[in-house]
């Protein structure tokens, strides 16, 4: 029986890379599996992980693909030996983390290039053939930035929300051509993700107002004790995906927690928007919320510490 052809983008570190490894070393032994990087240089850790796993030597290779350059993506597609995908998975992305006043707009630029333009490149490529063999299924890393809009992230917001509709606009078509997309909606997840934005603000930061950098102080403290409490383990996130990839009907989004779910239902409970702009303002930023004001708020007591307020 023919393995079913995988290839995934962003796979130097975090999902990318521990999807790609969970599907290699599948018992089943049904996957073959492309690692896509920007840069070849580092697949050292890929490769040492996928020893120390027992993966079979011909159920993983490596692909040089940058999701900025249309030329790099038809190229990795043409090293495809089996001369398919079957599953697509649009994993690369970069995050930016600040006051949106202290963004220059290359930084800015780069981010909507990876995270929009990049996947609509992959998507381009990869997509013709599977309409014309009528099967095909697309996975794509989200996250609860494309379904709330959370403070100091607004760009990173920008680009998944950009993904949101995206991904819905296609699922909507393709079932005809036997092609389903689907979202993995992430919350916070134990990778390298913060450690790699596009731009943490340093003395760029002087440059803003005070009461400005006194809530991005509050928010960076939130979202260190939301990754120390509430991330999760990036293991625990590829199951998803590999659930989402087995579905004989496969869904439009899949979330790897549920913890951020009230807020999101929030949003659509009223649609003007301010009960979500309340708690959302309160969990991030009041650090020690009353008691009696965390119950009085829109949603009840679970949106107190929401971990909604950190991306993946």
């Amino acid at each position: 029986m023919d393995r079913t052809v995988v290839l995934i983008t962003g796979c130097s570190s975090g999902i990318g890379l521990h999807l790609a490894l969970r599907l290699a070393s599948d018992p089943s032994r049904s996957f073959k599996v492309y690692a896509t990087l920007r840069d070849l240089g580092a697949q050292g850790p890929l490769w040492e992980a996928a020893r120390s796993r027992g993966c079979p030597p011909d159920s993983l290779e490596t692909l040089q693909l940058d999701v900025r350059d249309a030329d790099s993506v038809a190229a990795a597609r043409a090293r495809v030996t089996e001369g398919r995908v079957d599953v697509l998975v649009c994993n690369a992305g970069r995050g930016l983390l600040g006051p949106l006043e202290m963004h220059a707009a290359g930084t800015v630029g780069s981010v909507l290039d990876v995270n929009v333009a990049g996947t609509v490149r992959t998507l381009q490529a990869f997509l013709p053939d599977m309409k014309r063999r009528r099967s095909g299924r697309v996975l794509v890393t989200g996250s609860m930035g494309g379904l709330m809009g959370l403070p100091f992230n607004a760009v990173y917001c920008a680009s998944k929300f950009a993904i949101e509709g995206l991904c819905e606009s296609l699922a909507v078509l393709l079932p005809p051509f036997g092609v389903h997309v689907s979202l993995i909606e992430c919350g916070p997840v134990r990778t390298a993700f913060l450690e790699k934005l596009e731009s943490v603000p340093g003395g760029a930061l002087d440059g803003a107002d005070a009461e400005t950098r006194d809530l991005f102080s509050r928010y960076q403290r939130h979202l260190e004790r939301i990754f120390r409490e509430a991330a999760q383990d990036p293991e625990e996130v590829t199951e998803v995906f590999l659930a989402a990839l087995r579905a004989p009907r496969p869904a439009l989004r899949y979330f790897s927690t549920e913890s951020f779910l009230p807020l999101a239902h929030l949003r659509l409970a009223d649609p003007s928007g301010c009960s979500y702009v309340a708690a959302m303002h309160r969990a991030v930023f009041a650090d020690e919320p009353a008691e009696e004001e965390s119950a009085a708020a829109p949603g009840g007591p679970e949106l107190r510490a929401p971990p909604a307020a950190a991306p993946q």
